[in-house]
């Protein structure tokens, strides 16, 4: 069941009367019938900017449930019709395809798509050729005409900078009488985010191997940014299963490249990662793409999940 509620801590919200909202709930807080400026957010990413922009004027609520795998949101009645009554939806559209139709065939007058405010690239599941495979070029390259644009832009901190730009100038618009301090938090939050490049371009600088294995292609953008090669064992899907042939081919590739890990996350099965690891005799670790913070998130925000990831491709790919 996808319950809409406000990002904000248990205990307050157990004090303000709002702990048992549930998607029947008629709680004018959950419905976007506030004095603030109502944002409703696709999953965490989007909210977690919303928040940081809107600051104390913006009513933050998410369509995706902590712990829940966004790719698989279903839209309710109930959650359509709380769209209908916010002042904005934010949302990245290629990721949720239940969010871009809810968003769509809804009357909400601001409608921000994080995917239109950045360039978004076909990175196919990642990698790279070996000496001895050209004879798989071709039929790579038409697997990989069939790859959707990889929406996971804000694992780059300079691409969800510029998306953070594009969302304060949508809420200086759209919210005119605080545009200020919407403008004045951006770039507070571009700062941050400018920082956190800085520190992930001087922590991978110098590494024994650039090559890393992840469960599912989410990581394509960082790698770009940062001189690494992401080999995905599924696609942009976290819920794709591999070949045979895959596996295999993965096996062969951690030899050749000196990967020593491989990288599972939090909100899908780990099973296939380990199994991987096990046959290919590597270690396994979380990298977090970052689709929701869940008590086994490596930190309690964006900002400490993304430095906790740094830490985990530091000592897989051996900085020095």
């Amino acid at each position: 069941m996808n319950v809409r509620r406000r990002l904000i801590p248990a205990a307050v919200a157990t004090a303000l009367g709002l702990g048992a909202l549930s998607a029947c709930s008629s709680d004018s807080a959950a419905t976007g019938d506030t004095d603030k400026f109502d944002v409703v957010a696709s999953f965490y990413p989007m909210a977690f900017l919303a928040e940081q922009i809107g600051g104390d004027h913006a009513n933050v609520t998410s369509l995706t449930e902590p712990g829940q795998e966004p790719h698989d949101l279903e839209i309710s009645t109930q959650q359509r019709a709380q769209l209908e009554e916010a002042d904005a939806a934010l949302f990245l559209k290629g990721l949720q395809p239940a969010v871009d139709e809810a968003v769509q065939q809804t009357g909400i007058k601001t409608k921000i798509d994080a995917a239109a405010l950045t360039t978004l690239e076909d990175h196919g599941t990642g990698g790279h050729s070996h000496e001895g495979e050209e004879g798989h070029a071709e039929e790579g390259h038409a697997e990989e005409e069939e790859h959707a644009r990889d929406p996971h832009v804000w694992l780059d901190p300079v691409k969800y900078a510029e998306v953070a730009r594009g969302v304060g100038k949508a809420f200086e618009k759209a919210d005119p009488d605080h545009a200020a301090d919407y403008k004045k938090n951006t770039e507070a939050l571009v700062e941050k985010l400018n920082g956190l490049d800085g520190e992930f371009e001087n922590g991978l600088k110098n590494s024994k191997t650039k090559v890393f294995f992840t469960n599912h292609a989410a990581f394509g953008y960082l790698a770009e940014r940062y001189g690494l090669t992401q080999e995905a064992i599924s696609g942009l899907d976290p819920e794709s299963e591999p070949s045979a042939a895959r596996m295999k081919e993965l096996q062969q590739e951690a030899r050749a490249d000196g990967v020593t890990t491989v990288f599972y996350e939090t909100l899908v099965s780990d099973k296939t990662a380990k199994t991987l690891a096990r046959d290919a005799k590597l270690k396994t670790d979380v990298l977090d793409p970052l689709e929701g913070i869940t008590d086994k998130s490596r930190g309690d925000d964006y900002f400490q999940v993304m430095r906790a990831n740094l830490k985990a491709l530091q000592t897989a790919l051996g900085t020095k």
